[in-house]
């Protein structure tokens, strides 16, 4: 991992999100909800007319860009780790269930697989936010279980290759149950291409969440979602381009780290790799 720039650079962008999330209310130079009309779209300090009490500026509201920036990074690493979990946990047990046992069960698995994939996502996610009432948990949990097809793509596969190993013969053999068997033989050795998928797919849901936001039924305002805030700015954009710049490179930062990190992980736990 040392001599991995892709994984290095991914890592250390991720760690300095994290902690901007982790020691946003201790850093953060304003509460991100206050506004203030008489400071309404200040620009950032590096314009003529910038201000070092806000060093990004002020949205039309007057609420300080950089606290908003440090909060909404909690939203979504929130978001895109909780959407990820309930993906993996959906994806994984499908995908181990099938994989292992085949036959009736592969086919109905692979039957609710294929309607997935055929139902437009974002739309759908759109229509069960809107009814159900956009809020961070729902948005969560609608992401989450829209996005666990390549969990279950990927373990069905790689299922069907280990329960022909000879070591699960052998613990066949011993009287190990089909329980004891998935447990402690199967998913330790797809936890490699479990942790990969997981990490691309929280890049995933944290675009999905940034969509959701942006098309006005994601993370309800005032809260601090970056696509939220791009939202808010595409109106002013020729005029205040930071409004969305901002936000833009933030986001383009966290889910280029995370894809880099998934790259970096699938390189360094490769067979090939291995010494």
């Amino acid at each position: 991992m040392r001599r991995h720039k892709g994984f290095l650079i991914g890592g250390t962008l991720i760690v300095m999100i994290a902690l901007m999330a982790l020691l946003a209310p201790w850093v953060a130079p304003h509460d991100p909800y206050a506004q203030d009309l008489t400071q309404r779209l200040l620009p950032p300090i590096w314009s003529e007319q910038g201000v070092w009490d806000h060093l990004l500026g002020t949205d039309h509201l007057g609420r300080d860009y950089l606290s908003r920036l440090l909060y909404g990074a909690r939203i979504s690493l929130t978001i895109g780790l909780g959407a990820a979990s309930i993906g993996c946990v959906i994806g994984v047990g499908l995908g181990v269930t099938a994989g292992y046992f085949g036959g009736r069960v592969d086919q109905a698995v692979s039957y609710l697989l294929t309607c997935q994939l055929a139902l437009p996502g974002l739309l759908l996610a759109m229509s069960l936010v809107f009814l159900i009432g956009p809020s961070v948990a729902v948005v969560i949990c609608v992401i989450g279980v829209l996005h666990w097809t390549y969990f279950l793509v990927v373990t069905r596969a790689a299922t069907m290759q280990i329960r022909e190993l000879d070591y699960v013969t052998a613990a066949r053999a011993l009287g190990c149950s089909r329980r004891q068997i998935i447990v402690y033989d199967v998913l330790p050795n797809l936890m490699n291409q479990v942790i990969v998928i997981f990490t691309l797919e929280v890049g995933v849901a944290i675009i999905a969440e940034a969509s959701l936001s942006f098309l006005g039924v994601g993370v309800p305002p005032p809260a601090p979602s970056w696509g939220l805030m791009i939202a808010e700015g595409r109106n002013s954009m020729f005029f205040r381009p930071w409004l969305v710049v901002i936000p833009g490179i933030v986001l383009f930062a966290l889910v280029i780290a995370i894809n880099l990190m998934g790259d970096g992980l699938r390189d360094v736990t490769a067979p090939e790799s291995r010494n």
